[in-house]
């Protein structure tokens, strides 16, 4: 298979996620890096062997190059994708762009259009779709196992400790500087839910708020920071804890701790405690993202699906429930019973259990599926291995906008 090069837009932790799987592969070699920050940015460039003159601060500089490498790989702040996508794509760049596409829908048609204009593919990292298990709850659906999909249940359990660390004290805690939760969070569960129907819902109604993690919630004698804090050793959302017991595990250190600093020693984490945004009490921060979350949504033939996406749980796969005419699975990202109703039937069908759900390993394989898929799809010129393209990406978003939209208007909202 030809080697296909590639410059990566963003150099902290879905960037190098993507740019390792390509050199662990031997499937893609990076060629260019843009990253704003100098330490990460020399890093980057050192690891995977970046000449001076392609180790950039910005994708300004990257396009002004003009077109180095085969593909790019979008991994910017959520706000930042529209640009370099569109410049990139002129360029005759195939683009892997982190997920969300854009934060308004007028941004993200401008990306897919500056795709289908240049004739370049564009994959949005919908991560979940490239997991076997996805592969498997598919395939068994579109061989008729259990009939007619009629409704399903679904469960995003965003774990307590990542809700405090991505969307009250992390760079996705509020809509302006990032995007509403559902948009940053879930647009991969409302993309692979509609994946599994095979089209989008009718109509979509939702329901959520912040209701916890604000200030008419803090514990009296609460610290504005966890090192400061009498209450921290029984706080849940302790960052002390959370960080420090990060150290010594690998991916832990990867994430979440990559986010926090560099280092690797307690003192390390505790002087980025101390001062940075990551040490702050989770009462006492500016967030305004919800932390739980309902979406309906009613398709065409009448099937239903019902998604929660809640702060309040351990972080775990996904959990779903999927109800047809003939049959019923239940699976929970590394098992998946299925019962047939026609024999009475169950069965038991288990996938690797050591791949885990979160960004530390890999969103249950998604990770390497999506950047092997990409890389054979750019080499060969064939978009097939890819199983979305930026028109599909677009209409999925489309639902997360109408749930929004459903959510704050107090609405029913028909697509």
């Amino acid at each position: 298979m030809t080697e296909v090069t590639l410059a990566v837009v963003g150099g902290g932790l879905r960037g190098l996620t993507y740019a390792r799987r390509a050199h662990a592969t031997g499937a893609g070699r990076v060629v260019a890096v843009a990253e704003p920050d100098p330490g990460r940015r020399a890093a980057f460039a050192a690891e995977f062997g970046i000449v001076p003159e392609l180790a950039l601060p910005g994708w300004k500089e990257l396009a002004a190059a003009g077109r180095v490498a085969d593909a790019a790989v979008i991994a910017t702040q959520d706000r930042m994708h529209t640009d370099p996508a569109v410049t990139l794509a002129d360029l005759g760049y195939h683009i892997l762009l982190e997920k969300p596409m854009a934060t308004t829908e007028r941004e993200a048609a401008m990306i897919a259009e500056a795709a289908e204009r240049n004739g370049v593919m564009l994959a949005v990292c919908h991560v979940l779709r490239y997991t076997p298990y996805t592969g498997l709850v598919k395939r068994l659906l579109d061989e008729g196992r259990i009939g007619r999909l009629i409704s399903v249940q679904h469960l995003e359990p965003v774990g307590w400790w990542h809700q405090a660390h991505s969307f009250v004290r992390g760079h996705w805690r509020r809509q302006d500087t990032s995007a509403p939760m559902l948009l940053a969070k879930a647009c991969h569960d409302v993309d692979w839910l509609v994946h599994l129907f095979g089209r989008p819902p009718a109509r979509v109604s939702s329901f959520g708020s912040l209701s916890h993690f604000r200030a008419e919630d803090r514990p009296e004698g609460a610290a504005d920071r966890c090192l400061d804090c009498p209450i921290e050793p029984t706080c849940p959302y302790s960052a002390k804890r959370l960080y420090l017991d990060c150290l010594g595990d690998p991916d832990s250190e990867f994430w979440p701790l990559g986010a926090v600093t560099p280092g690797r020693t307690e003192e390390d984490v505790l002087d980025a405690l101390r001062t940075g945004p990551y040490g702050r009490c989770v009462y006492a921060c500016d967030n305004d993202v919800v932390d739980h979350q309902e979406v309906l949504m009613e398709f065409d033939d009448g099937g239903t699906c019902s998604f929660t996406m809640s702060a309040f749980t351990p972080m775990e796969h996904r959990r779903t429930r999927l109800f047809g005419t003939h049959g019923y699975m239940d699976g929970d990202g590394a098992t998946l019973r299925v019962v047939d109703f026609r024999t009475g039937t169950e069965e038991t069908l288990s996938l690797d259990e050591t791949v885990g759900p979160s960004a530390a390993d890999g969103h249950g394989g998604g990770d390497e599926g999506l950047t092997d898929a990409f890389l054979a799809a750019v080499a060969s010129g064939d978009p097939s291995p890819l199983h979305t393209d930026a028109a599909e990406s677009l209409m999925t978003h489309r639902v997360v906008w109408a749930a929004e939209q459903a959510r704050l208007t107090g609405t029913v909202v028909t697509l």
